[in-house]
């Protein structure tokens, strides 16, 4: 497991080590301790990832387009 805090983490540095995280898990060859710590970090990960797409999806949301569909502006998100 990587020593980086998730807090820390970009999506895709997150989502880099959920995919390690998964593929050792579903190897099955680890001990049920570092199982159980697999998991934890990878619901930390999982989550981490989802509130990165939040973001990005309230972002893109507050993009404004003129009537020519082109992007004019934003509107302001409340937290951003």
């Amino acid at each position: 497991m990587a020593d980086t805090p998730v807090s820390e983490m970009s999506f895709e540095q997150a989502m880099a080590e959920l995919e390690t995280v998964l593929g050792q898990l579903e190897r099955g060859d680890v001990a049920l301790d570092e199982s159980i710590a697999l998991y934890e970090r990878g619901a930390a990960l999982k989550k981490r990832c989802e509130e990165k797409l939040k973001d990005a999806e309230e972002k893109v949301a507050a993009i404004t387009l003129d009537p020519d569909g082109k992007p004019s502006g934003t509107t302001p998100v409340e937290g951003l």
